[in-house]
């Protein structure tokens, strides 16, 4: 997501970098690559209006034009046009005072609504119990996909009874189940057509009289280019939404709806599906995808996983071994399989402020393949092999290959990276930095930047 759009504006800012100082002139070609750049990736053309409005007034003042370093103040100021067009401040759920609580989850068919629906649920069970409602009694397997979600996922689950066709009763029937089984949240999972029609929204109407929500949350493909902000802009006039929830937006599309929806509807985006497992649903942040759209990366977003990902034991763990100038094969295993747990890789590259994103780093090999053969290699070994690696010799080398499914020079390899990934713990160790915040995951990142 947004590749195309990074990579204008990295065209656009490099060609102001070439200059000393900044004319009007060279603002108002500049604005012209990112009002081209902008329509390119689909957003809606009166919202690239609106921005670039904005942007080209703060963008020719003196301030900018007579600035040391001009194409930079340009930069920070698209970044934070950017960042008010899609919601300065994150909008979070909000839970009534009063249980329980009642999402009515809408949308078209085929913008994931039914797996959002139960990944809003696995979120908010942290704090809460939630339970999913299946009141989609059109769509073929409708109920039967929400029930099976909502087992792998650990919440409850209520459906209708055999021949049951009004989703309004079903509505209704779980207040009481809810109740008797001490859910606070509910999360109504609606029916959705290829196409809006008047007969879905009266469908809608009648639920939401019989149990008023708290929250009326619009699911949004993001593939869907403009058609998007159409779609969020009827359901907002004839059902009054309170936020919406874009997925898909680890895709290949362009980006449109992500800086557009809440420009042309006011209405928030509150989360973003960015997988399709049942945890991929993070808060939307305006503030960090203006940064991965400009190429600044998302470092508290990456933080975070990192936080998410963290074992403390398996720290604490470390900075044992590492008080007593010791770092052993297991300790590198439980970094490995902390970084298993952030997720592809090329995605936790785009949180990185790296020139030129994910991309300039292609030519090292850091897909997860290599991940998984240094963990198969280091659990074939034995304890003692793990704990004292310098007694690996040439036997216990093909030994471990053959166990592991690997191949010698893939041991040796895996063997010299543990030398370089000692060295550089070892060297933290003398600095000082004794507590489990340092040793986490970036030792075990910077030697994935390393080719085999």
């Amino acid at each position: 997501m947004f590749e195309s759009l990074k990579e204008r504006f990295d065209a656009v800012f490099a060609g102001l970098k070439g200059k000393g100082k900044l004319s009007a002139d060279d603002v108002s070609a500049a604005m012209r690559e990112v009002r081209r750049a902008l329509l390119e990736a689909d957003v809606n053309y009166k919202v690239v209006r609106e921005l670039l409005d904005a942007t080209s007034k703060r963008a020719v003042g003196a301030d900018v034009l007579n600035s040391i370093t001009p194409a930079q103040r340009v930069a920070a100021i698209v970044y934070e046009e950017l960042t008010n067009i899609m919601g300065r401040e994150p909008a979070p759920l909000t839970i009534s005072p009063k249980p329980p609580t009642v999402y009515m989850m809408v949308g078209l068919q085929g913008s994931g609504k039914t797996t959002t629906t139960v990944k809003i649920a696995r979120r908010m069970s942290k704090s809460h119990k939630p339970l999913v409602v299946a009141c989609d009694l059109r769509r073929p397997a409708a109920v039967e996909q929400l029930k099976i979600l909502a087992e792998g996922a650990g919440v409850a689950f209520f459906g209708p009874e055999p021949g049951e066709t009004d989703p309004s009763e079903v509505a209704k029937k779980s207040l009481v189940y809810a109740e008797n089984h001490l859910c606070d949240l509910i999360l109504l999972d609606t029916a959705g057509r290829l196409q809006l029609d008047d007969e879905l929204m009266a469908e809608l109407d009648a639920m939401k009289s019989t149990i008023p929500p708290y929250e009326i949350l619009l699911v949004v493909d993001s593939m869907t280019g403009q058609e998007a902000v159409e779609v969020s802009g009827t359901f907002n006039r004839r059902l009054g939404l309170t936020g919406v929830v874009l997925t898909k937006l680890d895709g290949d599309a362009r980006g449109g709806p992500a800086l557009a929806v809440r420009a042309a509807t006011g209405v928030p985006v509150k989360l973003a599906g960015t997988g399709e497992h049942t945890e991929d649903l993070e808060q939307f942040d305006a503030s960090r995808m203006a940064s991965r759209i400009m190429g600044m990366g998302d470092m508290a977003g990456l933080m975070e996983k990192i936080e998410q990902a963290a074992d403390t034991d398996g720290m604490e763990r470390i900075t044992d071994s590492l008080k007593k100038n010791k770092f052993t094969l297991e300790d590198m295993l439980i970094q490995l399989q902390q970084v298993k747990k952030l997720g592809p890789l090329d995605k936790v590259l785009e949180m990185l402020p790296i020139p030129g994103g994910a991309k300039a780093l292609k030519g090292a090999d850091m897909d997860m393949s290599r991940l998984k053969y240094t963990e198969a290699i280091i659990q074939s070994m034995t304890k003692k092999e793990r704990r004292s690696p310098e007694i690996i010799k040439g036997g216990r080398r093909r030994r471990i290959a053959e166990g592991s499914g690997t191949s010698v020079q893939q041991v040796n390899q895996v063997l010299a990276q543990y030398e370089q990934m000692k060295g550089m713990m070892k060297s933290l160790g003398k600095m000082g930095r004794m507590s489990p915040q340092s040793f986490k995951i970036p030792g075990v990142m910077k030697n994935l930047f390393r080719g085999r």
